[in-house]
């Protein structure tokens, strides 16, 4: 039986409070206009565009954190599969955590995962992101296996790092979230073919909720168009520019029959 998801794009700002806000008019807003089953958040929903000590600052740990609670208060106040995006996690030694939470219908915590791959580049313009400076990588991949289909879990860098996607695959995943905050610069060259191909590797769905314009005064600008992609890597879905979302059905049937018809799956040497 298909179901129906909800991409929310947000334009995050440094202050949590303003955040937090805007997570659930427009969380309460789309669940009203869609009737869904799942809804997506982008990356850094907490604070994003801030310095390192505004970051930490809004950084939370879980179950008591402000914006924890309010995603499982909107997944119980619209009977939804909640996917959070990110948050900020509190981490060791002064660093934080780039953290999936995903909550069912109940306002239950079905797991969590911790972003695996750090942004430390340089973009052709030649500003620098190190996010090793201020955030902990993970250790960990995870697939919900608890939810029908199964969802895998990855985050915005991730997205370049094939490997991560074939692991999900084999841990069961046909649903993968790629949250995001895609940089104008990066994303407009990027984003979309990535999404795609992932996609098509995996034969997989691939939902990836953005961030979209400018997050304060460190000038950092994040690309949105949000899209939700089918395993035969066509774009179903799409938000483009500005707030707002967009939603897709999902079919586990087209999943099976596609990994039927090209069963890279079962042809895999390495």
């Amino acid at each position: 039986m298909s179901l129906k998801v909800v991409l929310v794009q947000l334009n995050g700002q440094p202050d949590k409070a303003h955040n937090l806000a805007t997570i659930e008019r427009l969380v309460d807003a789309a669940c009203a206009a869609e009737r869904p089953d799942w809804v997506f958040l982008p990356e850094m929903v907490t604070s994003i565009g801030g310095d390192r000590a505004t970051r930490l600052a809004a950084a939370e740990t879980f179950p008591d954190g402000a914006v924890y609670r309010l995603l499982q208060d909107l997944a119980r106040r619209h009977g939804v599969l909640l996917h959070g995006g990110s948050l900020l996690e509190q981490g060791p030694a002064g660093k934080c955590y780039n953290t999936t939470v995903v909550f069912d219908e109940e306002g239950q915590d079905l797991g969590r995962y911790r972003k695996l791959h750090l942004f430390d580049i340089e973009t052709p313009s030649g500003r620098v992101f190190k996010e090793s400076d201020a955030f902990a990588a993970g250790c960990e991949v995870v697939t919900l296996s608890s939810v029908t289909p199964p969802l895998g879990l990855s985050i915005c860098y991730d997205l370049r790092f094939p490997e991560l996607y074939q692991a999900l695959m084999r841990q069961g995943a046909e649903v993968i979230a790629v949250p995001s905050a895609f940089t104008l610069e990066t994303g407009r060259d990027h984003w979309e073919v990535l999404l795609r191909a992932r996609a098509i590797e995996t034969a997989s769905w691939v939902v990836a909720a953005a961030q979209w314009g400018g997050h304060g005064p460190t000038g950092r600008t994040s690309y949105g168009h949000s899209l939700v992609v089918d395993p035969w890597g066509h774009v179903v879905a799409r938000h483009g520019d500005g707030e707002g979302w967009c939603a897709a059905r999902i079919d586990p049937a087209k999943t099976e029959r596609v990994r039927r018809q090209i069963p890279v799956h079962r042809h895999k040497v390495l």
